[in-house]
């Protein structure tokens, strides 16, 4: 099977062209298991198939590294916009991409005919409980009180097509996200598991953020909790609508647009190596 293994700030997939590559459903989540391993496989945060779609121009098929299906990723999404284009699998500059039912819409940035960084219309957040879902009497989460592991931190949740905690801290380099990530990820309060993001404000236009994504742990970047983590922001009054997230891995730009309650992500898309591996 042939691959292209590509980055968005570090977030790292395998990337497999489903046009050409045939694999069944039922074998998808032991060979996603394999390939994502960085010791024994190619390595990655999960594994991402590029298919025809009668709905939208590709359909992004995705994958966390232990075989459970995801619904959305950013910065996943804006390397399929550079795959179809350095490709030759469309020559549009703007795309459109289905993901578990939820079409985005992307223009692309290129520099010496090839795609070098992505805008995405991310779509409007979702705020209501429910739908995120995470259980809750109220019926937004915003600076909410959770218990994990003995201890109290405040939470505002925010679904980007995928569900998101967000707290904020004064100290986000010394946490030790590989000992409370886990809990976070598997709290009884989120039906769906959920990601998390721990962040600190810089100023108004600038956070540090870093994210315990469910199914894979912490990565470099994570393009909806970026997006998840300005709107959660803005419902605090604690930044403006535009916001550069410092990420491990690098920046994203985010900008929600409080008028069509959209969200807006522009951010890099890299070509890290291809390669070819039985399977």
């Amino acid at each position: 099977m042939e691959f292209t293994k590509m980055h968005g700030c570090g977030n790292d997939y395998i990337y497999v062209n489903g046009f050409t590559e045939e694999v069944s459903a039922r074998k998808k989540p032991e060979l996603v298991r394999r390939l994502s391993d960085r010791h024994f496989g190619i390595g990655g945060d999960g594994v991402i198939f590029i298919n025809r779609s009668s709905q939208a121009d590709f359909e992004m098929e995705m994958y966390n590294a232990d075989g459970s299906r995801a619904e959305m990723c950013g910065n996943g999404i804006r390397c399929v916009a550079k795959y179809v284009y350095d490709k030759s699998l469309t020559d549009k500059t703007s795309v459109s991409v289905i993901s578990s039912g939820q079409i985005k819409y992307l223009d692309l940035i290129i520099k010496n005919v090839m795609v070098k960084a992505v805008k995405v219309n991310m779509g409007s957040p979702i705020l209501k409980a429910a739908d995120i879902p995470v259980i809750s009497e109220n019926e937004e989460v915003i600076s909410e009180m959770i218990e994990v592991e003995g201890k109290v931190y405040e939470m505002t949740c925010v679904s980007m097509g995928n569900p998101h905690a967000v707290v904020f801290m004064e100290d986000v380099e010394n946490l030790d996200i590989e000992k409370i990530g886990p809990y976070f990820e598997n709290h009884v309060r989120f039906p769906n598991r959920v990601n998390t993001e721990f962040v600190k404000v810089i100023d108004r236009n600038t956070v540090q953020m870093r994210v315990w994504e469910r199914g894979t742990g912490e990565t470099l970047a994570c393009g909806t909790g970026a997006c998840a983590t300005v709107v959660a922001c803005i419902l605090n009054g604690l930044t403006e609508e535009e916001v550069t997230v410092k990420l491990l891995g690098g920046k994203l730009h985010i900008r929600w647009d409080r008028r069509e309650n959209l969200v807006y992500m522009t951010g890099p898309a890299e070509t890290v190596f291809e390669g070819e591996i039985e399977i």
